[in-house]
């Protein structure tokens, strides 16, 4: 009877991991034709500059407000929140109020500034008042670096996403494709589509895939939220009484400290290195949404100020919302899935959230068969996450290309629409390439914690010259070029030899050790070392053009002449 009951249950499982494995390519490749059946359309529209960049600043402001929600809730916040949540309890919810609190400094200090003083890009604003080519060259670097750093994180969240769907893990192969040989195949898959996407659709097409991500993204926390709360009677209490139990570290499951500033019995220095590492962190979410240039840039699609303002305000309320949810699927993701079965399908914890919807189908829709079927249309949902996310980073990062390096720096300003924006489609093909090529070596890197990083790297060049344009009458071109400069290498190398790369079994080279930085993010060296750098060399250069700044202040208050 015994063996009757185990083939039954093989038999089930097997017929779930097709059903699975067959709605999941279903549904995905449904979103890729929907998606590119939208990017073609668009690129019928665009027919100018403008409509690639800034999808001809006909957006409305709830219509950029999903947008920038579809934007900025990336893989990290649907696959690494819930994961590290799931695996740590109280310190993962600190990525939840980083990430909604920072878009406070982004709608009060930048928002409505930039919008009404750049025309395409990031760069428009700081070298308006400056020397066009030394300032537009590092915003063209420093707009890159951060891009490809968060382009990594949506990578490894694809890859690990993938291996769950297809059943693969360590030790086992799919159409003769082993875990890692999988996870690099769809990496350059996600890869070709987002630069499809960019090339093909520009601001426009990229605009309408993230809104639609938007909608479906929603859509599916909102009901696994539901479902983990009804699994618990609506209890929360319940729910975080047994994510607790289930974690197997108990009550401290539920308190600060168990992940972020650890408290090392003996060794006070290790200990002080961990709670200095937490307040980096913390600095590095609150300040790193102002100088994302991804984020940045969708402020010039709108007509308006006022419909720049209405676009924030509507993606603080959808990105808010969302970050609520997160504590249900992460907590849910840790009660009903546990972290034994979410680190053994990937150690970073990056597919808790799936594996939870594929807990809550077994447990609501019948049996195996329904886990199936939720798993592939939250599968589905997070690939639209990905896609949407990469392609609005590599526009951002091809566009600063194009226009900032080629045609202002190379070309001196003289370069065609056309030109421009012909090399954004290649820059486009260029930066997701090597994208690529750097996800591979990241895979064991938990995709919240990449985004940190990318954060970090934005909030310590770009930040500080962007202030220090806007607000600063004295600020000039080489204050800019060593606030970007300063800022951007001093984060990266510092994430270079910290563990973040090397010297630990999580390190992107978990076989060697060149680290000597403690700590795992470095914002709060290197943020306030990119405010100094601008301030250093500011008072070193005798430039300063008083008439230029008060221009500036005119057109970032009212708008006036900025289009």
């Amino acid at each position: 009877m015994s063996k009757v009951l185990a083939v039954e249950t093989f038999l089930a499982a097997e017929a779930g991991d097709h059903t699975a494995r067959n709605l999941t390519i279903t549904l995905f490749l449904v979103f890729v034709a929907v998606t590119l059946g939208i990017t073609i359309w668009a690129s019928r529209q665009t027919k100018t500059a403008t409509d690639f960049y800034a999808g001809g600043r006909s957006f409305s402001g709830f219509q950029n407000g999903m947008a920038i929600g579809g934007d900025y809730m990336s893989a990290a916040s649907f696959l690494g929140i819930a994961g590290i949540i799931a695996l740590y309890g109280y310190d993962g919810f600190l990525y939840s109020i980083g990430f909604l609190v920072a878009w406070l400094v982004a709608l009060l200090l930048v928002a409505e500034l930039l919008r009404n003083s750049g025309r395409y890009t990031m760069a428009d604003v700081l070298a308006f008042r400056m020397r066009q080519r030394p300032v537009r060259t590092a915003a063209a670097v420093s707009t890159i670096t951060v891009s490809i750093f968060y382009l990594l994180a949506q990578m490894v969240g694809a890859g690990a996403l993938v291996a769950l769907l297809l059943g693969i893990r360590p030790g086992t192969t799919f159409l003769g494709m082993d875990a890692d040989t999988a996870k690099v195949a769809t990496i350059i898959m996600v890869g070709t589509l987002m630069i499809i996407y960019v090339t093909v659709g520009g601001m426009k097409g990229t605009t309408y895939v993230q809104i639609v991500k938007a909608f479906l993204l929603m859509g599916g926390a909102l009901l696994m939220t539901i479902l983990v709360l009804a699994k618990f009677n609506f209890n929360l209490s319940e729910l975080l009484g047994q994510a607790a139990a289930a974690s197997g570290k108990g009550s401290a499951f539920l308190e600060p400290g168990l992940r972020y500033g650890v408290e090392v019995a003996g060794n006070s220095t290790q200990t002080f290195y961990n709670k200095v590492d937490l307040l980096s962190l913390g600095i590095a979410l609150v300040l790193g949404t102002a100088g994302l240039p991804h984020i940045l840039i969708r402020f010039y699609t709108v007509p308006t100020a006022k419909a720049a303002r209405k676009s924030v305000l509507w993606a603080i309320g959808i990105i808010g919302t969302f970050y609520l949810l997160t504590l249900a699927l992460g907590f849910g993701a840790a009660a009903l899935v546990g972290s034994q079965a979410i680190t053994a399908q990937d150690k970073a914890g990056n597919t808790a959230a799936p594996q939870l919807a594929e807990a809550l189908g077994i447990d609501f829709f019948g049996g195996e068969l329904g886990g199936a079927a939720l798993l592939a249309i939250i599968a589905a949902v997070a690939f639209a996450t990905i896609l949407a996310v990469v392609a609005g980073l590599t526009l951002a990062s091809s566009s600063s290309l194009a226009h900032d390096f080629y045609a202002n720096v190379l070309k001196k300003g003289e370069a065609s629409e056309r030109q421009e924006v012909r090399v954004a489609r290649i820059s486009a093909l260029g930066i997701g390439a090597v994208s690529i090529a750097l996800s591979i070596y990241a895979q064991n890197l938990n995709v919240a914690f990449l985004v940190a990083l990318a954060f970090a790297v934005a909030a310590s060049g770009n930040l500080p010259a962007i202030l220090y344009s806007l607000f600063w009458r004295r600020f000039n071109t080489s204050g800019a070029v060593w606030a970007i400069y300063g800022g951007l290498l001093s984060a990266v190398l510092l994430v270079f030899f910290s563990p973040v790369v090397s010297g630990a079994a999580t390190s992107m080279f978990p076989d060697h050790d060149w680290q000597w930085f403690p700590l795992s993010n470095p914002g709060i060296l290197s943020i306030p070392f990119g405010f100094l750098c601008g301030w250093i060399g500011t008072v070193i250069s005798k430039e300063h053009d008083e008439d230029k700044y008060a221009e500036l202040e005119v057109r970032a208050l009212t708008g006036a002449g900025a289009h």
